[in-house]
């Protein structure tokens, strides 16, 4: 196996019920990202997004990585990972200082020091802050400047969105990464890397929700004028469905799974008995009750979508719409759901101008490990700003102008 070098982009993935890890590289010839291997390996370690057997997860990593290095070549040494879990939280902030240049023009250091007055807030002492997102800046009393870079004033404020995260969950991730030998590059929240992987500069401009939605957590992240304007996690996920439907069908929890994959359809609701073989046996239910058992938990989910919106006055005010990835996003008929109950335009999001293995990637599961392997390329300081400064337009790689202000390491 070759070493990996800067040449070669990981993005981890870990979630719930399953961890996934991809491996990209630059195409040569048109600068296109290609997938050279991807890994996935069933994940019993967590509950929720945050790590409850730190050797069970461990486990899961090093199956998903072993995978993905055996189809790809490429030894793992690095990746840039996501922070899941109700535990992460976002948060508003301003900063300001003052201008002492004798010219009073605004330098990258009177930006980054700007930044990192925004930083300063009172945090519980379990607490840290993870990402900090720059929404729009302020000189002298002039509003929504996107970059005042060379611009001349006095006085320079900030509005920025601080993501914050628990630090045990934080140190558990840590020892489960060094305990499976990856080093993270970044840290980064699921939703974000997902809306890499599939949102178009236009919906980042106009307004877009993105809804992750896993086995044990939705990830939420709110992105107009092309910044990151709220980023929420949601303790609900697909296996709130699989256990309703355990409950409600007096079934148990693998038959009431297979229930779920096989049956749920929100389009075409099953009339009738509808059949699941487990246990070399047949097993029978009334395919209404598995309809409204699977709509009642949706439903319930887009009202909690609904109030975060509201949280920041954009319930039914996002011309972008709402786009909806991750393992639950395959039920057929969920997109018209959440058009009907987040009243906005809804779609299942896609990844697009993605090269070589990429229809072994083309399920809205792996969009966030596919956007965090983006990320990892896009992160590489000097080389993305070398090689991409002539992209401007590209949905690949637009996303990461003017949004991603800083990373933990």
């Amino acid at each position: 196996m070759r070493e990996s070098t800067p040449s070669h982009f990981i993005g981890l993935d870990i979630g719930s019920s399953a961890v996934r890890c991809v491996i990209g590289m630059l195409d040569g010839n048109d600068n296109k990202l290609s997938i050279i291997g991807h890994g996935v390996s069933a994940n019993v370690g967590m509950r929720k997004g945050v790590i409850v057997h730190v050797d069970e997860v461990v486990e899961a990593i090093v199956q998903a990585v072993t995978e993905a290095e055996r189809v790809s070549g490429v030894q793992v040494q690095s990746a840039t990972v996501n922070i899941n879990g109700a535990h992460v939280a976002g948060m508003n902030s301003r900063g300001v200082i003052a201008i002492s240049a004798a010219n009073r023009e605004i330098t990258p250091e009177d930006r980054m020091r700007v930044e990192e007055a925004a930083t300063i807030v009172k945090l519980p002492p379990n607490r840290e802050i993870i990402q900090v997102f720059a929404k729009n800046y302020r000189l002298d009393g002039q509003d929504n400047i996107k970059d005042p870079l060379g611009m001349h004033g006095v006085r320079l404020e900030v509005d920025t969105h601080i993501v914050t995260a628990s630090t045990p969950n934080m140190r558990s991730l840590d020892m489960a990464l060094e305990k499976a030998r990856i080093h993270p590059s970044h840290y980064t929240v699921s939703s974000l890397a997902a809306a890499e992987a599939v949102l178009q500069r236009q919906q980042k401009e106009s307004g877009t929700v993105l809804l992750d939605i896993g086995a044990g957590t939705t990830n939420v992240v709110v992105i107009e004028d092309g910044e990151v304007q709220h980023v929420a996690v949601l303790p609900v996920g697909g296996i709130h469905i699989t256990n309703d439907l355990a409950i409600g069908l007096k079934t148990d929890l693998d038959i009431a799974e297979q229930v779920k994959i096989q049956h749920a359809n929100l389009e075409k609701p099953k009339k009738g008995r509808v059949s699941v073989r487990a246990n070399k046996r047949e097993h029978y239910f009334d395919g209404e009750d598995v309809h409204m058992i699977i709509e009642a938990r949706l439903e319930e989910l887009f009202e909690f979508v609904d109030k975060e919106l509201k949280k920041i006055h954009r319930s039914q005010k996002l011309p972008g719409g709402v786009v909806i990835v991750g393992g639950t996003a395959n039920i057929p008929g969920i997109a018209n759901l959440a058009k009907e109950k987040l009243q906005l335009a809804s779609r299942v999001g896609t990844l697009q101008g993605l090269a070589g293995l990429a229809d072994t990637v083309q399920d809205p599961k792996f969009a966030t490990s596919v956007g965090l392997m983006m990320l990892d390329m896009l992160l590489l300081p000097a080389q993305a700003e070398h090689q991409f400064a002539g992209q401007p337009n590209s949905s690949v790689f637009g996303f990461i102008d003017g949004i991603v202000k800083r990373f933990k390491k």
